[in-house]
């Protein structure tokens, strides 16, 4: 693996971006094959926006919840060696700490489909306990809906699959 340089930041986040798309489009195929290339080019010490990011996204293109927790940790990870002043050079208005809820969200939905519900519970609460730094916007709103959603499905014992999971 090789790490990348902070001049190629750019066109790493638009090419992670592209591969979101993809996946948006209905070719989940195309953006994990992409994503993981990405990956390999960042190497596991790179920029930790573009690690967060394409651990992110790649966590939800798996369908086992084993290989999604892989990927959410090392977005956890990543977001947790990750400063406010280089998530803003990519977008101004970014601040590491409005990764967390989703972040946290992440991990307790790929626990408790695995049928750790302690683990998902405290991920569930760090969530909670983080989602009042986001806006109450469409992205906020569907980081509180996931909490609700995830919140039901503990209540229930459930491991299956949730809908925006």
């Amino acid at each position: 693996m090789t790490t990348e340089t902070t001049s190629a930041a750019d066109e790493t986040m638009a090419a992670i971006g592209e591969a979101v798309t993809a996946g948006h489009r209905g070719d989940p195929e195309r953006a994990h094959a992409e994503l993981t290339e990405l990956w390999e080019r960042v190497g596991v010490t790179g920029d930790p926006l573009h690690r967060c990011t394409i651990g992110h996204y790649l966590a939800d293109l798996c369908d086992d919840p084993a290989e999604a927790l892989v990927w959410d940790i090392r977005a956890l990870d990543a977001a947790d060696a990750l400063t406010d002043e280089r998530a803003q050079q990519h977008d101004a208005g970014l601040s590491v700490a409005g990764f967390y809820p989703s972040l946290h969200l992440n991990l307790a939905d790929n626990f408790r489909r695995l049928g750790s519900f302690a683990a998902a519970r405290r991920h569930l609460d760090a969530a909670r306990d983080r989602v009042g730094i986001l806006a109450d916007d469409g992205y906020g709103s569907t980081v509180r809906m996931g909490i609700g959603h995830l919140e039901e499905a503990l209540a229930a014992g459930s491991t299956e699959r949730l809908p925006s999971h």
